[in-house]
């Protein structure tokens, strides 16, 4: 199977399926010296994981990471890092009737149709359970960010009809919340109705906004490696994401040059921006605002509603999907939001390095 490396500079591979023994990362290009220890990367795992709050699966994993190589004495040896998270309450039963069904939403069909085989048992390496292994990389790629002065965070911005306005974010709540929005009106708005869908066997979906401070102006490449382009593609990896805005998205394609252009103004010596309708990028590279991504998140597929389907001798039939499955991805989807937006963020930062010749000769002449 090709595609499970991502990155250039700082590049991870995830390997390991949903109900296999375990899942996990390895980072190849992480600097040596970076205090890393399981401890700093569980927090990120705790987000993600499942069974913490009403919104989620009640499937309860403890998603323990251990780390098996790259760490030496509790610092980063700039050797491959190798993290691994053990499955330990995965359920195969659950999944025996679907064995020759096709799940609409889901990638059954489709992955079929490519290898001639497929892991039922939760999807393999399709599941949702993959993007743990992400986190943990991340976790790695935004304590990086964090020497350099670079916070990558990110929020609910919407659950189906409930939808959270800019003015009411409250960054002091942050991650605080079941729905992952940071202000307690709209986590409870959002909460009722999952619960009234919950009622109903239904699901929803939702929007995830993240935002990069910090970054200065010049990281990403004008052509084929846009920051916007290679950001778009990380979250777009995500498997439950359907659309990426970078700004104010779709909205440019409405909107008057006059309304969209961002007027500049100088602040004690530095550029500065007077709107952020672009999103901190302008021709593919960052512009020192604040980097501002929004990912759409379809409904959870796995819903208890009887559904239409085909068998894998492609006859006609219904389905009735069983298990523990979440009613909205959204909110453990954060994190993992934030993680590959961080990966992406920090290998271009790494290509940068070798931008111009003025600063190679300043750090190896120094």
């Amino acid at each position: 199977m090709a595609g499970s490396t991502y990155g250039n500079n700082f590049k991870i591979t995830t390997w390991g399926e949903s109900h296999g023994k375990a899942v996990g990362v390895v980072i190849d290009g992480c600097p040596a010296g970076l205090k890393l220890s399981e401890s700093d990367i569980q927090p990120f795992l705790d987000r993600r994981k499942p069974g913490t709050n009403a919104l989620s699966t009640p499937r309860s994993e403890d998603d323990e990471v251990e780390i098996l190589s790259g760490v030496f004495e509790g610092k980063t040896t700039g050797t491959p890092i190798s993290m691994m998270i053990r499955n330990k309450t995965q359920i195969s039963a659950d999944y025996s009737e679907i064995s020759s069904k096709y799940r609409p939403g889901h990638a059954d069909y489709s992955f079929d149709s490519k290898y001639g085989f497929r892991d039922y048992r939760g999807g393999g390496r399709s599941s949702g359970r993959e993007t743990a292994a992400r986190v943990c990389a991340g976790a790695v790629a935004m304590l990086i960010l964090k020497e350099l002065g670079i916070k990558v965070y990110a929020y609910t911005k919407a659950i189906g009809p409930v939808v959270l306005d800019e003015k009411d974010i409250n960054l002091n709540l942050l991650y605080k919340t079941p729905s992952m929005m940071p202000n307690t009106e709209a986590d409870e708005k959002a909460c009722d109705y999952v619960e009234k869908l919950k009622d109903e066997q239904d699901s929803t979906g939702g929007i995830i906004e993240c935002v990069v401070t910090g970054l200065p102006a010049g990281i990403g490449e004008p052509v084929f490696d846009k920051l916007d382009a290679s950001v778009s593609k990380a979250v777009m990896s995500i498997g439950a994401v359907k659309a990426v805005e970078i700004g104010d998205g779709i909205k440019v394609s409405s909107a008057r040059g006059s309304e969209n252009n961002d007027g500049f103004f100088m602040d004690n010596g530095k550029v500065c921006k007077i709107t952020n309708h672009s999103g901190g990028t302008l021709g593919g590279m960052s512009d020192s605002s604040p980097l501002l991504i929004r990912a759409h998140v379809k409904p959870t597929p796995s819903i208890f509603k009887k559904q239409q389907t085909v068998t894998s001798t492609h006859t006609d039939t219904t389905i009735e999907i069983k298990g523990r499955h979440d009613p909205v991805i959204v909110p453990r989807a954060v994190v993992v939001t934030e993680s590959m937006v961080a990966i992406t963020v920090l290998d271009l930062m790494m290509s940068n390095m070798s931008a111009r010749l003025d600063r190679m000769i300043d750090f190896y002449k120094n």
